[in-house]
């Protein structure tokens, strides 16, 4: 697994990952647990991915015909 990945090359690889353990009846149980052990680290990737994101999206509103950028903080 490369960490230069994006978010959705993530997410369309554990998809992938996923088609191939439901739907691969010649898949060996050592295989599709090495394939399950893929996916969870991509999942932990994107968690971290998305964590990292979190502090720089911005929330945008509007006032008096202007718009208004501040930090997002969670809950809002």
């Amino acid at each position: 697994m490369a960490r230069g990945k994006s978010f959705e090359d993530n997410l369309k690889e554990i998809d992938n990952l996923i088609n191939e353990i439901e739907n691969n009846e010649n898949l060996s149980l050592d295989e599709s647990i090495k394939k399950y052990e893929k996916a969870m680290k991509l999942i932990q990737n994107c968690s971290q991915i998305l964590e990292k994101s979190e502090g720089k999206v911005l929330k945008i509103k509007e006032e008096n015909g202007k718009l208004i950028f501040s930090e997002f903080k969670k809950g809002e």
